[in-house]
């Protein structure tokens, strides 16, 4: 047997195996570009809901804030309220017998 001589199974089997070979490399690389893609698409999905998050806290903040200028006038209206009764209290106190 020369150096170029192979048996028919040695070349069946190198064959099988170069096959098998290919298809395991091909399977991989299938597998890495669906995994890519599903993390592309799962950050594309991420950024949208932090992006929504983010309008939907900017707008709470600005509620929060028309609610305390409220509160705060409110305040004022009582602090003005009360002084007024106040006065009212001291002229009636000051009219009794």
């Amino acid at each position: 047997m020369s150096a170029m001589e192979f048996p028919p199974d040695m070349l069946l089997g190198a064959a099988t195996n170069t096959s098998a070979l290919g298809a395991m490399v091909w399977l991989v690389w299938r597998h890495r570009r669906d995994a890519e893609q599903a993390i592309d698409a799962a950050r594309r999905v991420a950024a949208a809901e932090a992006r929504e998050l983010r309008e939907a806290l900017a707008d709470f903040k600005l509620q929060v804030a028309r609610g305390y200028a409220s509160i705060g006038y409110l305040k004022d209206i009582e602090n003005r309220l009360t002084r007024h009764l106040l006065r009212i209290e001291a002229k009636l106190d000051g009219e009794r017998p």
